[in-house]
């Protein structure tokens, strides 16, 4: 896909830098709703597997990969320590987000795909803020690459896009299947 390369940022001054055990809270708890928007868009592009659906949304579970790995790079560049608990949290809490009702015993719920691509639609959103929120604190902090973070937020918008452009026909189909 568009592989992003390791920053590399050079060190400039800092200045007044960021709170680094509270960004470091931050972008961890930003990896563990990455780490579940991982799987779930895995998940969804799988199952989907060569259907109009899954071809358009395999390259953003590509893409969603690729961005969790920016986000630990740039937690590395910033030597923010990963809490593996909470990337377990993200994972598990992925899993245990499948076991709800969905009108459904034994066969999928046609909104199963829905709500999968709003969860997807707000972890999206999750990380562009993210990225918007370490652009600023670029301003003053040489650890972190504008340029890339530019970059990571422009994809992040034009996956919105796609998911949005998905979620409303999933909806569509789904509702009308089920008041038909």
């Amino acid at each position: 896909m568009n592989a992003l390369p390791h920053s590399g940022a050079t060190q400039r001054p800092t200045g007044r830098g960021a709170d680094m055990k509270l960004l470091g809270i931050y972008l961890n708890d930003h990896l563990a709703g990455a780490t579940a928007g991982t799987e779930r868009v895995t998940r969804l592009a799988r199952t989907a597997g060569a259907s109009a659906l899954g071809r358009a949304i395999g390259p953003v579970a590509a893409e969603i990969a690729e961005d969790r790995e920016a986000l630990l790079d740039i937690m590395r560049d910033l030597g923010v320590p990963v809490r593996r608990y909470k990337v377990w949290a993200g994972w598990a809490g992925e899993k245990l987000g499948r076991l709800k009702p969905n009108g459904h015993l034994v066969s999928p719920s046609p909104l199963g795909t829905v709500l999968d691509l709003e969860a997807l639609r707000l972890g999206i959103e999750g990380k562009a803020a993210v990225w918007q929120a370490l652009l600023r604190l670029s301003a003053t902090d040489g650890r972190l690459d504008r340029s890339r973070l530019d970059t990571l937020l422009e994809r992040a918008r034009r996956q919105q896009e796609r998911i949005e452009e998905w979620r409303v026909r999933q909806v569509e189909e789904a509702l009308a299947r089920t008041s038909g």
